[in-house]
């Protein structure tokens, strides 16, 4: 059975925890419920999560500066955020989001299917990081062996490719969803990208060869 995300959904009122726990209880993941900001950064010191849903207005820390604690912390700063706010339509509030590190935003009240288009997005590229990291975990552990070996190095590029792949996939499906692709999904692309120039460098011996890839004569 393949590991389920956990999901952190933050808001200081239970009716909208439980509405979303509604709505994205058929996407089979682990929900992970936060009254308020400081019971958020409680549970992400206990456990690891592939995305947090975060109500902006809340009494107390809000969630902006919730936001800010998480991404000034090395080991959540990487974690998503959707901010979800009552807010409709005002531009501040969207821009304080993006400010204070998410990586996307909706207003309330918002269309349930679109919600659940997104936190898949995340989730699959959570699952799909995992999986890369897991196989580069072994290819390194063969490389060790067959150190410089062209195939490994070659397994390794098509399985980026691959999440490469899906990256795109994921991409237009939210178009699909009616949105544009999340900084977080652009951020991944941009390190796909640099995987890739890393690989290549691997695979060259300094001074052995050219730019075409051909040993020089």
């Amino acid at each position: 059975m393949s590991e389920r995300a956990r999901i952190l959904l933050v808001d200081d009122r239970p009716e909208n925890l439980l509405a979303l726990e509604a709505i994205l209880a058929s996407l089979d993941q682990v929900l992970v419920r936060a009254g308020s900001g400081e019971e958020a950064l409680r549970a992400l010191l206990r456990d690891d999560f592939a995305l947090i849903l975060l109500d902006a207005q809340m009494p107390g820390m809000d969630g902006y500066e919730t936001a800010a604690r998480i991404k000034r912390r090395q080991r959540t700063k990487d974690i998503p955020i959707i901010f979800l706010t009552a807010v409709d339509k005002d531009t501040n509030s969207s821009y304080r989001g993006y400010a204070a590190g998410g990586a996307d935003y909706l207003a309330k009240p918002f269309d349930p299917w679109i919600l659940r288009a997104k936190v898949q997005v995340f989730v699959d590229l959570w699952v799909a990081g995992r999986r890369l990291a897991t196989q580069a975990d072994m290819l390194r552990g063969q490389m060790g062996e067959r150190e410089g070996s062209p195939d490994v190095l070659g397994t390794l590029r098509a399985r980026v490719a691959a999440v490469e792949d899906a990256v795109w996939a994921l991409s237009a499906q939210l178009r699909t969803a009616g949105a544009e692709p999340t900084p977080a999904l652009q951020r991944v692309e941009r390190e796909l990208d640099a995987l890739q120039v890393a690989l290549s460098a691997l695979g060259e011996p300094a001074g052995a060869v050219g730019a075409t890839g051909q040993e020089p004569g």
